[in-house]
């Protein structure tokens, strides 16, 4: 893994934990920070690894976007930040492994986001949840994306409009993240939710993943057609078809 400046990234056997690292700046969003998970996320991609945690040092996981990348410049610049920040989060979803955050204290705005974009997510049930700009000049025009494909519509809207934060049993009520846990037993609860989620065969959990994601954006004939085109291209591979052979032959495969 390559040197890097606003990430901590370990790996214990097959699964790669990558800490955001800027506690200072409350883990924002930063330009460089964003451009650094990029080059990470890639490099775990393309490894061997089989899942990765997304976590954060420090008293918040992440604050979102750095206002310093906002203020005083001009539209095609902003604009290209969003860009940027869009193709990480969607990177996110678009790599083979599984992907599992692990949540403390507060989650805003684009920190939000990249909860919403993980695959799942645990959170110590200290943490918050929040899409501040509602209170303010900056609506949350992009986590809002994110956030209101975990959450029906008006608690969607309701988290976006007020402001207000939502504290994690919220959020796991509502389908933000999977589970709360005590903040003591957070780490363990993570590695054992992306242990549960990486077994099988990799390409299996690759395949699926990104049958996944394509067909919740699809018509449900539309949905269906895709699904069982990927299905059936999982069905008659090598590991499906020793898995059935060991099935009919009553025995382990």
């Amino acid at each position: 893994m390559t040197d890097t400046q606003h990430l901590q990234v370990d790996r214990h056997g097959t699964i790669v934990t990558v800490t955001l690292n800027r506690p200072e700046q409350r883990n924002a969003l930063s330009l460089p920070l964003m451009l650094e998970l990029t080059r990470v996320l890639q490099d775990i991609g393309s490894s061997d690894a089989r899942g990765i945690i997304l976590a954060a040092n420090g008293p918040v996981f992440s604050a979102g976007h750095h206002f310093a990348d906002m203020a005083d410049h001009s539209h095609s610049e902003v604009r290209d930040l969003f860009r940027i920040c869009t193709e990480m989060m969607d990177l996110l979803q678009a790599l083979p492994q599984p992907v599992v955050a692990r949540v403390h204290g507060l989650a805003t705005a684009a920190g939000c986001q990249l909860v919403a974009t993980c695959d799942l997510a645990v959170a110590g049930e200290s943490a918050s949840f929040a899409l501040p700009g509602g209170k303010g000049a900056l609506f949350c025009h992009t986590p809002l994306v994110a956030v209101a494909r975990n959450l029906g519509r008006k608690r969607a809207l309701e988290l976006a409009m007020t402001g207000d934060p939502i504290d994690a049993r919220t959020a796991a009520d509502w389908g933000l993240i999977n589970r709360v846990v005590p903040d003591d037993q957070l780490e363990a609860a993570t590695l054992d939710l992306i242990t549960r989620a990486t077994r099988g065969p990799a390409e299996a959990k690759a395949a699926g993943k990104q049958a996944y994601y394509q067909q919740m954006e699809l018509p449900q004939p539309a949905a269906y057609a895709h699904a069982g085109d990927v299905m059936a291209q999982n069905a008659v591979g090598a590991a499906a078809q020793a898995s059935f052979r060991a099935f009919l032959d009553k025995r382990k495969p």
